[in-house]
């Protein structure tokens, strides 16, 4: 028993001198954490470098383009043919995606050797090659439908679409001339017709690391990288848009061929570059380039264990000092013995018998020695790889702003498949530099070749997609001809409201306000206003300062306005507007003051004096009982009564466009237009008084609401209007009614947007099919969420946070497909009011007989002021339509509170006028 301890003791110690000899031997190879961590952050430079335009050309990574945009989402199905070139065994294939209750893919291929004639000869003869095999492939199984075609071409290309490589530089001993510079696919296209190849469709070149990624991405959707180690190595990953200058564009991701072999071609890895890795560079067919691929992958592996135990050797520290020939002899030591070498069990059988095989006569130290050289070695390539992947794993969690990320990367290739140690080393160590990153490895099954045909499926897919969901945003784009047109349909029906004989059925009301002026300036003293137009009511303090220094000072409270009492009845109503009254003079310390009052009330009125308005009908979701009909400011006078604890001088009733108009016209004197583009959509302007032919008198002007919502009321608009548009009507509180509203104001964009995403959804075209709970739910998805989702500041991540809120399980397609319905909802919205608008300017043009007009139009609303682009397209519209006017578009501060303080200002300014000239211009306050 003690005789078995000493041997065993003897063979330990024995085994331990050995280590430690090759240990101190290859002492260069051996990396800490800390160097590791210290690649890992110099790579991470050379992605921010070859990603940008300026600093690429010098870059090491390449960091290619590939115009793969999407992984597969588990929809893709159909047939498809893929070429797979890229090694010493060239396959072509037909897969076949379908859903049998699941994901489903069902492979036949077929390989055909590349002979050493056909890498290293010349263009054409490799590319009829190629054909030729493909033609032996189709013609065995009969294939007669056209199919498309993938293309794994596993070399540097680059690319300026998903079907065009042109080839970089040859790797992996191929020496093809008369290709570098070229186009793969178009060569390809051509080769096909020459040899008259029927039934196949080029869609798509990609590398075989993105054939990885997509193949992976197949069976788990969290995959967004793709790692090679086989007898070449590289990686890609899924990088945002906005990062990549390389390319215009910033919606969504891209996926990148990093091309990370040429890492440290720059002289970046010089310090831990060994005497071997230059020698083997040396040796290489490319000298000085793919220096990291030469540390890490399957083609240098053999060969550097091959040079290190020659010099050890040498240095009379294996093999007793001998040197056998076959030990001298370039490539006698194989990747694959290297992996043998490493078996558990049999490892130092198999070493010896690798020794042997090289013609020497090594003794147990060392085949111990020959086992940790190889162990070192492979662990070295790891512990790169691991270091590089970490890199990227970092910019994706950083990309996405996330602390913790989970994901997976698709693994391939010989070495990590083959060899016994290698994945469990590299899995490892990533998961030491990336602590923040749950990293699921996924071993790609026929990835390069299963990979191209799933990026020719996607790209199929996005394809069809792209069709259906332009034939459903093409019905909101509207042509600048039909934008014309619809401003002649406006200025009709504003005429049409202006006539005697068709004021009464117009569906533009064209109502009088009473409102004769704008501000001068000289208005001044204390006023109260009250603003109800939306589920907030506010009652204002105005004070008016007039002279050198003035001014406009304003305290306010806001009180809210339930949905029982919005669609309870008028006198309930009434009564609540009054009791906020009440709290806001208690509050002010103001009860017994007999203040002057303006009333902004948003909704439709019919006025005959300017303190008296007769309610046409409710809008903005507002039903309340009784009113329509009734005069408003009657029923305001009725309900302070009621309550019997203060009096208050009501001046004037004014609409909330009015009051824009006026606070701007405060400003600027030349702001005769007041526009709301907010929960509703209306206009005012200032109006020859000869023209407004339902009243009497013909001097001078007066301000008309043109309560311009009701346009296309009378199916005017039925030739723009979709089918969700008409949805979104036919389930309003007044359908057929506000139809132009309906199509341009905050209340209803989020809804048409609403419907559009649950029709793309039944169609399969959204959220993998599946419609939410929430989606479900009408009003959920808000205007504001248009104004977030297209934000230019807003990454798709975001986005994708915003409808998470909705319940919406969104990939980043699926986010960039939302942003796009919401764009065009909301730039038909801006467009549609920029056609309004520009008849308004343009008939104020004709009214005064100028062949130029220059006018201010103040506006208010919160779609016009949060929406990231309404503004400007609206603008540029009116720019286009009335290009005879020059219009300034003055935002207006507190339009509806402010406004009408100071309409009520200008009414009793009108009205001192008027008693001192025995002549109140038809003012009858």
């Amino acid at each position: 028993m003690f005789a078995v301890h000493l041997i065993s003791f003897w063979f330990t110690k024995l085994k331990e001198d050995q280590l430690k000899k090759v240990d101190r031997f290859l002492y260069n190879m051996r990396l800490t954490d800390e160097t590791l961590l210290d690649i890992m952050a110099r790579f991470q430079v050379e992605i921010e470098k070859g990603l940008k335009k300026d600093t690429n050309p010098t870059a090491s990574l390449k960091m290619l383009p590939t115009y793969v945009r999407s992984t597969p989402d588990g929809s893709e199905r159909g047939n498809f043919l893929a070429l797979d070139l890229g090694g010493s065994m060239f396959r072509v294939l037909k897969v076949n995606v379908s859903e049998d209750g699941k994901q489903n893919v069902q492979m036949d291929s077929q390989f055909y050797p590349t002979p050493r004639d056909i890498t290293t000869g010349n263009k054409t003869e490799l590319f009829e090659y190629v054909v030729d095999c493909l033609g032996d492939f189709i013609k065995k199984r009969q294939i007669t439908e056209t199919l498309p075609l993938g293309f794994t071409f596993s070399f540097p290309c680059q690319q300026t679409k998903l079907d065009e490589g042109v080839l970089i530089n040859w790797t992996k001993e191929f020496k093809v001339k008369g290709m570098q510079g070229m186009d793969v696919v178009k060569t390809l296209r051509k080769t096909l017709k020459r040899k008259k190849i029927p039934n196949v469709e080029v869609m798509a070149i990609v590398n075989d690391t993105v054939g990885t990624m997509m193949t992976c991405g197949f069976d788990d959707q969290l995959c967004e990288v793709g790692v090679i180690v086989g007898t070449g190595t590289n990686a890609c990953y899924m990088e945002n848009l906005s990062s990549i200058d390389l390319i215009e564009g910033d919606e969504g991701r891209m996926c990148i061929n990093t091309e990370w072999g040429a890492f440290g071609d720059d002289g970046s890895l010089e310090d831990i570059r060994t005497e071997f890795d230059k020698e083997i560079d040396l040796g290489s067919v490319d000298p000085g380039k793919q220096l990291f691929e030469k540390m890490i992958s399957g083609l240098y592996m053999g060969e550097l264990v091959r040079l290190i135990l020659l010099e050890m050797a040498k240095k009379g520290l294996l093999f007793g000092g001998k040197i056998s020939t076959a030990l001298r002899t370039k490539g006698t030591i194989e990747t694959s013995h290297v992996a043998s070498m490493e078996t558990y069990n049999e490892g130092l059988y198999n070493t010896k018998q690798v020794l042997l095989d090289l013609g020497l006569e090594p003794s147990e130290d060392d085949c111990i020695a020959v086992q940790h050289v190889a162990t070192i070695v492979s662990f070295r390539s790891a512990n790169l790889c691991a270091a590089a992947l970490a890199a990227i794993l970092t910019r994706l969690r950083q990309n996405k702003k996330l602390e913790r990320m989970r994901t997976t990367v698709g693994m391939d290739g010989t070495v990590y498949k083959t060899h016994p140690q290698y994945a469990k080393r590299l899995h490892k160590v990533v998961r030491r530099l990336v602590p923040n990153c749950d990293v699921r490895f996924l071993l790609s099954e026929c990835g390069s070749g299963r990979g191209a045909a799933m990026v020719t499926a996607v790209a199929c897919r996005l394809l069809t997609q792209r069709k259906e969901i332009d034939e459903v945003l093409d019905e909101f784009r509207v042509s600048d001809e039909k934008l014309a047109d619809i401003k002649q349909r406006m200025l009709t029906e504003l005429k049409c409201g202006l006539q005697k004989e068709t004021h009464d059925k117009a569906t533009v009301k064209m109502l009088p306000t009473y409102v004769y002026g704008t501000p001068d300036g000289t208005e001044k003293g204390n006023f109260l206003a009250l603003d109800l137009g939306g589920t907030n009511f506010r009652v204002l303090l105005v004070k008016i300062r007039s002279g050198r220094r003035r001014y406009v000072k304003m305290y306010n409270k806001i009180f809210a306005i339930p949905l029982e009492i919005m669609q309870g009845t008028g006198e309930e109503l009434f009564d609540h507007i009054v009791e906020c009254i009440a709290e806001f003079l208690d509050y002010m310390g103001i009860k017994g003051a007999p203040l002057p009052l303006g009333f902004t009330f948003s909704f439709p009125c019919k006025q005959d004096r300017i303190d008296k308005g007769t309610l046409v009908g409710w809008t903005k979701g507002f039903k309340a009982t009784d009113c329509e009909g009734q005069d408003v400011v009657d029923m305001l006078r009725e309900a302070i009564k009621r309550r019997n604890e203060f009096d208050l001088d009501i001046v004037a009733i004014v609409n909330d466009t009015v009051g824009t108009m006026m606070t701007c016209g405060y400003e600027d004197p030349n702001c005769e237009i007041g526009l709301i583009a907010g929960t509703g959509s209306n206009l005012c302007y200032m109006e020859e008084m000869k023209n407004i032919e339902f009243l009497e008198g013909d001097e001078g002007r007066m301000c008309i609401n043109t309560e311009w919502g009701g346009f296309g009321d009378n199916g005017c608009l039925a030739d723009i209007q979709t089918q969700y548009d008409r949805h979104v009507d036919e389930k309003s509180l007044n359908p057929g009614k506000q139809r132009y509203e309906k199509m341009t104001s905050g209340m209803y964009l989020g809804e048409i947007v609403r419907q559009i995403l649950i029709d793309l959804t039944k169609k399969g075209l959204l959220f993998r099919g599946q419609i939410s709970e929430r989606l479900k739910t009408k009003g959920i998805f808000e205007t504001k969420f248009l104004s977030q989702i297209e934000s230019d500041r807003l990454a798709l991540l975001q986005v994708r946070k915003i409808l998470q809120q909705l319940g919406l399980d969104s990939t980043c397609d699926d986010s960039i497909i939302v942003k796009e319905v919401c764009g065009a909802v909301s730039t038909r919205a801006a467009k549609l009011c920029g056609a309004g608008l520009a008849a308004v300017v343009n008939k104020i043009r004709e009214n005064r007989g100028l062949d130029h007009l220059k006018i201010t139009v103040g506006v208010d609303g919160t779609l016009y002021k949060l929406h990231p682009h309404f503004s400007r397209i609206l603008q540029e519209t009116v720019k286009k339509l009335a290009s005879e006017c020059d219009v300034t578009v003055l935002l207006s501060e507190d339009g509806s509170g402010k406004g009408a303080a100071l309409i009520t200002a200008v009414a009793k300014r009108f009205h001192s006028q008027g008693e001192e000239n025995k002549n109140p211009i038809g003012l009858n306050i």
